[in-house]
C-alpha cells in the first residue's frame, strides 16, 4: 500500500489599495542595491531556482500553445524542496537535478532558502511581502525526526500533528491557507484520502502598487488579438520614462512596485519570430541578459486590464524535466522522510493560480498542491496582442510568477 503525503504551494500577490492620485504612484526612493551581498550559495539558490522556474515554463508553453499559463514555479520549487528532504537514493538525485540543485549540499540548500527568504520579506516596506510554510502529519504515522528538523528551521515551517481521519482535518488545514493569504486563497483542500499521510504547504504572499499607476481615465475599450480572434479588452496606457528593451526579437518594457525592488517584465516576440518561440528561448543565459538590457526611455505602454484564473496537473511537466522516480509505485524513495519511505510515492502535483491586473497594481495568487504516495526604437509599447509576463526582484533576480497570456480570459 502505497501512502501519499501532500506537499502545496501557495503564492499571492495583491494589488495595493492605496489613495495616490492615478498616475502619481508610490514615490518612495528607488533602491538600487541589497541590503548586504549575496552569499555565494544564496546565488547558486537564486540561479536554481530560476533555472526551475524559467525549465517549468518553458515545459508548459510547450505543451499549452493555444492557452494562457500564470503559475508561480517558485511557491513549487519551496514546495518540492520540502519534499526532497524526505528523498534518497536515485529519487533525490532526480528531484536535485530538475530543481537544478547542482553542486550545493542539502544542507546549504536549506541555509539559502532560509537566508533568501527572510531576504526576499524585507526588500521594500511599501511592499508587502510574505512567505509562509507549513507541515500537517497524520499523528499516527512513523515519520524521521531528522526530516522535520532539517525542513522546519530551514523553512521557517509550522509543524503540526493531525488527526487526519477526522473531516475537521480539513479545515484546520485550509484555514491556515486562508490566513497566509490574507483570504485571497481559501482553500487548498477539498478533502483528505485515507492514504494520505502528510501535507507540506508552502504559501507566498505580495502586495504592491505601481510604481507609477495607470489613470483610469485613459483605459479605453480596445481588441486584444490573440489565439482565439479579435477579443474585447479594456487597455490601459501611461506615458512616461519607463525601462525597455527593443531587439528584433523581442520587445519589453519593466514596471516597477514599490521602491522598484519587485517589477513586471512584459515581452513582446519581435517579427521574426513567435511567442511560442520566443518562450521555448527563455534559458537562463537568455533572460538574464534581457534582464540586464532595459534601459530608461521616455514612451508610452498599453496594458490590458485582466484577470485569469487558471490550474495544471503538474505531473507530466516535472516528469519531462526529469523527476521520474517520485512518481513511481515501488520505484520512489522517501526513506529520509519516514522508516516506511519505499512506500511513499508523488500522486499528483497540480497548480491553481488566479491574477488580476488593473490601474493600481497587480493581484494574483497561486496555489501548487502536490501529493506523494505515503535596434530602433518603436514609439510605445502596445500589449495589443499575446504576451509573457514575469513578475520578479530586481536585486536578487528571483522570478516569483511567470505568465503567457494568448486570449482575454
Amino acid at each position: 500500500i502505497y501512502r501519499r503525503i501532500s506537499v502545496a504551494g501557495l503564492a499571492l500577490a495583491a494589488a495595493c489599495s492605496s489613495a495616490t492620485d492615478p498616475g502619481g504612484g508610490n514615490q518612495s526612493p528607488v533602491v538600487d542595491n541589497l541590503p548586504r551581498p549575496l552569499t555565494a550559495t544564496e546565488q547558486q539558490l537564486v540561479a536554481s531556482t530560476n533555472d526551475f522556474s524559467l525549465s517549468l515554463f518553458r515545459q508548459m508553453a510547450a505543451a499549452s500553445k493555444d492557452s494562457n499559463i500564470f503559475s508561480s514555479p517558485l511557491s513549487a520549487s519551496m514546495a518540492l524542496g520540502m519534499a526532497m528532504n524526505g528523498a534518497a537514493g536515485t529519487t533525490l538525485s532526480q528531484m536535485r537535478a530538475t530543481l537544478g540543485y547542482g553542486s550545493m549540499s542539502d544542507a546549504d540548500v536549506n541555509a539559502s532558502y532560509r537566508s533568501v527568504i527572510a531576504l526576499l520579506r524585507g526588500l521594500d516596506p511599501t511592499t508587502d511581502v510574505r512567505i509562509a510554510n507549513s507541515i500537517w502529519y497524520r499523528n499516527d504515522f512513523p515519520f524521521n525526526q531528522t526530516f522535520i528538523d532539517a525542513v522546519k528551521p530551514a523553512f521557517d515551517a509550522q509543524v503540526t500533528p493531525l488527526d487526519l481521519k477526522q473531516a475537521a482535518s480539513v479545515s484546520t488545514i485550509n484555514a491556515w491557507v486562508s490566513g497566509a493569504t490574507a483570504g485571497k486563497i481559501p482553500t487548498i483542500l477539498d478533502q483528505i484520502k485515507p492514504d494520505d499521510v502528510m501535507f507540506l504547504i508552502n504559501a507566498i504572499y505580495f502586495k504592491g502598487a505601481w510604481r507609477d499607476k495607470f489613470d483610469p481615465a485613459e483605459t479605453k475599450d480596445d481588441t486584444f488579438r490573440g489565439v482565439a480572434g479579435n477579443q474585447a479588452m479594456k487597455l490601459m496606457h501611461r506615458h512616461g520614462s519607463m525601462k525597455f528593451l527593443f531587439r528584433q526579437d523581442v520587445s519589453a518594457v519593466d514596471l516597477p512596485y514599490g521602491n522598484g525592488t519587485y517589477s513586471m517584465s512584459i515581452l513582446l516576440n519581435g517579427s521574426g519570430n513567435t511567442l511560442d518561440q520566443l518562450a521555448a528561448s527563455l534559458t537562463p543565459a537568455v533572460w538574464n541578459g534581457m534582464a540586464s538590457q532595459f534601459r530608461d526611455f521616455t514612451s508610452d505602454v498599453y496594458l490590458p486590464r485582466l484577470r485569469l484564473e487558471w490550474e495544471r496537473e503538474l505531473n507530466a511537466d516535472l516528469i519531462a524535466l526529469g523527476m521520474r522516480d517520485a512518481f513511481a509505485d515501488g520505484v520512489a524513495n522517501f526513506t529520509r522522510m519516514s522508516p516506511l519511505g519505499n512506500a511513499l510515492v508523488i500522486d499528483k502535483v497540480k497548480q491553481k493560480t488566479y491574477v488580476d491586473v488593473n490601474e493600481e497594481g497587480t493581484e494574483a495568487a497561486a496555489v501548487t498542491s502536490v501529493g506523494i504516495s505515503v535596434t530602433s526604437l518603436p514609439p510605445q509599447v502596445r500589449v495589443d496582442r499575446p504576451f509573457i509576463m514575469i513578475i520578479r526582484e530586481r536585486l536578487t533576480g528571483t522570478i516569483l510568477f511567470m505568465g503567457k497570456i494568448v486570449r482575454m480570459p
